[in-house]
Order: C-alpha cells, then structure tokens, then sequence
C-alpha cells in the first residue's frame, strides 16, 4: 500500500486499474478485519480535517467512523464552521490546514475547489463529493457489487442507472466503468445525458 503515501483521491481516473484494485482490496480487509473484530489502527496520531460545504449524514459518518476505527482524530468543519473561500482564499486555506493535518476531506461544490485545495495543502485530499464527482461513493458501490457478486470481475457485471446522468454519480460511473471494464449502462432523456467529454 505504500503506492498510496500522500496520494490525493479527486476523481476515480487518478488511479490506475491495478491501484483501483488494491484499494478496493484493501478496504475489503479493512470491513472484514473490523467486523472480526481484528482491526489494526493504521492511523494513529494522525489528524483529519474533513470540510463539508454541503451537510451529509451517512458521508460524515462514513468518514469519522472509518476514522476513528484507524486510530485518528477528524475536526469536523460543516458549512457554517468554514470560510473557505469567503473570507479568506482556498489556497490559504489549504496551506493553512496542511500545516495542521495530516490529510484533508472536502464535501462541496466545484472540483476545482477540491483540485486547489490538493495543489496547496501539502497533504493528501480526498473528494468527498463535488458537483462534478462523487468517488468516494463509487468506491463504495464497486466493494458491494464484488461483494454479492463474489467470484465475478467487473467486466463480467452489468451496472443499470436511471437518473439524471449529468450529475457527479454519473460522472463517477463512467470514470468507473472505464478503469473496470463494467457494462454501465445509463438510461435518462437526452437533455440529462453526460458530457460527450467522458463518454
């Protein structure tokens, strides 16, 4: 795993389909160490800002959950906690931060905002979701898939999504089944098709 050392997580196509693969891997041993009750804490006196423009309650938790679990603390900055931005720049903001922590969660708006804050913070940064991408989440949805399709690779699954396919799980999707070699397919009105960009 010392591949991922200070590596950001923005969007799925920063990986490879090896490191997709081991991060998938990993959070598999990861789920069943803790349900086994064998967990190691990988993080130990490691701190964790985990910045939220937009309020989420299964992503927050998710988050301090997985983060306690690994031995480390989260300052939780929501959307009234935060002037990111505002009152002061985001590349202020992320040096700033990165002097204290020691890796940097956002849950907001524009990818470029989740994009600055990896350039300048000096630690890794991982997208919690923006309004053009939510891996995280796809992450999540590629371990359940392997894990009531034990047996199966990805390139053998076919994944249906009927929804707005414009939007960031889309955007995730797409960047998914191009590392994976998943069967997606997305089925909405013309007007709410992706960008021909990422297809």
């Amino acid at each position: 795993m010392s591949g991922f050392y200070h590596k950001h997580f923005l969007k799925l196509l920063d990986f490879t389909p090896a490191e997709l693969n081991s991060l998938l891997q990993l959070a598999a041993k990861l789920k069943a160490d803790k349900k086994s009750g064998k967990e190691e804490a990988r993080l130990t006196g490691k701190n964790i800002a985990l910045i939220f423009e937009k309020d989420s309650t299964r992503t927050r938790c998710s988050f301090e959950v997985a983060a306690y679990d690994q031995g480390a603390r989260v300052t939780y900055l929501g959307p009234s906690g935060s002037q990111i931005g505002h009152k002061e720049s985001i590349k202020d903001t992320a040096r700033v931060l990165g002097r204290m922590y020691d890796g940097i969660q956002y849950r907001g708006y524009g990818q470029e905002i989740v994009e600055t804050l990896a350039e300048y913070a000096g630690v890794p940064v991982w997208n919690g979701l923006t309004n053009e991408f939510h891996p995280t989440q796809l992450l999540a949805d590629l371990l359940t898939m392997q894990e009531h399709l034990p047996g199966k690779a990805f390139n053998e699954m076919t994944l249906v999504y009927a929804d707005d396919a414009r939007n960031n799980m889309g955007n995730s999707m797409l960047e998914a089944a191009a590392l994976t070699g998943l069967d997606l397919r997305l089925v909405a009105p013309q007007a709410c098709w992706p960008e021909a960009a990422l297809v």
